[in-house]
């Protein structure tokens, strides 16, 4: 039976969309490969020296990648995550009549809307640990002619991104660089350091993906509903200062069991994200002369956005909320590592228990009581 998404036209459309980046040398090219590498190893040591988190990483390798690599090793993590989903929906859908034909049909549609998807998103990301990276990259992803294995994890480093970046905020190219390799190096530090927080994070997606209602008649009926609850046929959360462009697509077609899961998703992924922030913004000083003026720019790129049309993709695709996730984790670590100090804050990676709760996430003093009674 034909796949749910057809993940090779993902990767085609989105590599045929993706836009162009900043015209570099070769040299210019090779200089900025070779200096993510350095900086990516001395972040490690220095990641590790700020927080006291765990041992080297090892294994994990460290990947430079221009826009198409981002792609391929994306798309190689989305069918990994969502097989189970996938097969959920091709056995449910096996004795309709005709369901193969559609199956095709509905993979190339699928597989079209998550290539334009990606083809957006890589332009933006400057890097990245990917944490469900497959146990071997498929063939139809690797451009070779059979599977090969990769290790669990890893972090990638999107150069042009990064150049385009440090280009448009006119700063010290060299600074900017290594206070990227800061973030993305700690985020490799808290998975490598705590075993258990990728299968945790993995289990609460696919609980996630079990309560989703794989009826599309149901899924479109959810959908209007939601719509025609809203004052004026906005999305959910909108407001003047939004101008009326609030909540994603993905909150009108949840089930309140999804959105039990989400929120505990949301505060796991406000307390990695926040903590990187706190990490990059505690080292900095030390390692990146020009981190303040760094910092200060890089906050108004971020608050800003681009053109209208990018913020009203941002908000529908729910990138709004990470952003947020930035904001509320690192206002979250501050407030408990000024109360118990960082060894006490580090009793947040003790187990899944020890995790901060959405509420948590806004009431710092509510997890310390809990945690440090």
């Amino acid at each position: 039976m034909a796949d749910m998404v057809d993940w090779g036209l993902a990767v085609s459309t989105a590599t045929r969309l993706v836009r162009p980046g900043p015209e570099v040398s070769r040299e210019e090219a090779r200089e900025a490969v070779a200096e993510l590498r350095r900086h990516a190893a001395s972040s490690e040591q220095h990641v590790r020296a700020f927080t006291g988190m765990g041992s080297p990483s090892g294994g994990t390798p460290v990947l430079v990648v221009d826009r198409p690599g981002w792609i391929k090793a994306n798309v190689a993590g989305f069918r990994t995550i969502i097989t189970p989903l996938t097969e959920r929906m091709q056995a449910r859908r096996a004795d309709i009549p005709g369901s193969a034909a559609l199956g095709v049909v509905g993979g190339k549609v699928t597989g079209l809307e998550v290539g334009m998807l990606l083809a957006f998103m890589s332009s933006r990301v400057l890097g990245q640990y990917e944490t469900f990276a497959p146990a071997e990259i498929p063939a139809d992803l690797s451009g070779l002619d059979e599977a090969h294995p990769t290790p669990p994890g890893r972090l990638l480093l999107v150069v042009p991104n990064i150049v385009q970046v440090e280009r448009e905020l006119e700063v010290n190219p060299q600074d900017f660089r290594l206070w990227v390799c800061l973030h993305e190096e700690t985020h490799r530090t808290q998975f490598t350091a705590v075993p258990w927080l990728r299968d945790h994070i993995e289990g609460e997606i696919q609980t996630f993906l079990a309560e989703t209602d794989v009826d599309p008649a149901t899924l479109l009926e959810r959908l209007r509903e939601a719509i025609g609850s809203l004052p004026g046929g906005g999305w959910p959360g909108s407001d003047e200062e939004a101008g009326g462009l609030g909540g994603s697509l993905i909150d009108v077609v949840q089930s309140p069991a999804q959105r039990a899961v989400l929120g505990r998703l949301t505060a796991v992924m406000s307390l990695l994200e926040g903590h990187a922030d706190v990490v990059m913004d505690g080292v900095g000083p030390q390692v990146v002369p020009s981190v303040e003026e760094i910092r200060e720019k890089f906050q108004q790129r971020r608050a800003k956005g681009a053109g209208r049309l990018d913020q009203l993709l941002r908000r529908l695709l729910g990138l709004d909320a990470k952003l947020r996730q930035y904001q509320d984790g690192a206002v979250f670590v501050r407030a408990v590592v000024d109360a118990v100090g960082m060894e006490g804050f580090n009793r947040v990676w003790t187990s899944p228990n020890t995790l901060p709760t959405k509420e948590e996430i806004h009431d710092p003093a509510a997890w310390v009581a809990r945690i440090h009674k």
